[in-house]
């Protein structure tokens, strides 16, 4: 039997996903895409990571000024987070009072590259999406 372009492109998705899910537990702590996507999917690095990506190098300040609602201690958690994972290069300058930069690194820039198409896929699928939520709350509404 003839694999179609479809069903192989299907097999391709089905193994990668299975390559994501079954990680050899007994010699790892934890899944490390599932730490990845944790560490990455809250709103405050994806904020933080699109900031830096637009404006290039943010002082700490200006960074915080830039994510609304963000608290001092969660921007600070969130860019020591970033840099831990080489995300972010944090520079100080030896001044009076000091000053810090950060900006994203090579493997932030190609992290802020898959948001990208991750936005972009979003703006593609907004009425979808939002036509779905519609669909789903009038059926939760009949209960």
């Amino acid at each position: 039997m003839e694999v179609t372009k479809v069903e192989d492109q299907h097999l391709k998705i089905q193994e990668k996903i299975e390559k994501v899910l079954t990680a050899k537990q007994e010699q790892e702590q934890c899944c490390p895409v599932k730490d990845i996507l944790a560490r990455f999917g809250d709103k405050w690095s994806i904020y933080t990571i699109l900031m830096l990506g637009r404006h290039e190098k943010l002082r700490f300040n200006e960074l915080k000024g830039l994510i609304s609602g963000i608290s001092q201690r969660m921007l600070t958690v969130t860019l020591r987070a970033l840099e831990e994972d080489g995300l972010v290069n944090r520079t100080l300058y030896p001044e009076i009072p000091p000053r810090v930069e950060y900006v994203l690194t090579p493997l932030g820039q190609s992290l802020l590259l898959q948001l990208l198409e991750l936005a972009d896929w979003a703006k593609l699928n907004i009425d979808q999406i939002l036509a779905a939520r519609v669909r789903y709350g009038k059926k939760e509404g009949a209960k």
